[in-house]
């Protein structure tokens, strides 16, 4: 009997208690590593339910929405990059998109997810995402 794969979309209760746990007062990086779905998968009677967008146009459109938030919360694009090829470890890249996320402390993406203009807007990343990797990390000075 194959294992039941699991996909992550949202973080879960216990992962974001850990998060909401850790300092909120220091400069943190989050890398994101993101599938795309082949089709967006909208909730029965959004709006966007009948574009027939795809996962990576639906992200596009997430990405659109919450911009301004991510100006208001002083948060920016660390880094992004094109996968090319594995060098150690499995050869397979499941992932569609890589990029970290700069902000200047925890309390910045807090205020950033429980914003009501990016809980409105958080639809499209549901939609668009099969899989995904959310990690956080401290950043190191020196």
């Amino acid at each position: 009997m194959e294992p039941d794969v699991l996909n992550y979309i949202d973080p879960s209760r216990e992962t974001f208690s850990v998060f909401k746990a850790l300092p909120r007062d220091t400069p943190i990086r989050m890398l994101n590593l993101i599938k795309f779905r082949e089709v967006a998968a909208y909730p029965k009677g959004h709006d966007c339910a009948i574009s027939g967008w795809s996962g990576r146009e639906a992200y596009a459109a997430y990405h659109d929405a919450i911009a301004p938030i991510l100006a208001r919360v002083g948060a920016e694009m660390a880094w992004s990059g094109a996968f090319e090829c594995v060098v150690t470890g499995p050869a397979d890249w499941p992932w569609d998109a890589t990029f970290v996320m700069g902000y200047p402390d925890a309390a910045a993406f807090l205020a950033m997810v429980t914003d009501a203009e990016y809980k409105r807007a958080v639809v499209h990343r549901q939609a668009a995402v099969e899989d995904s990797r959310l990690v956080r990390f401290g950043v190191q000075v020196g």
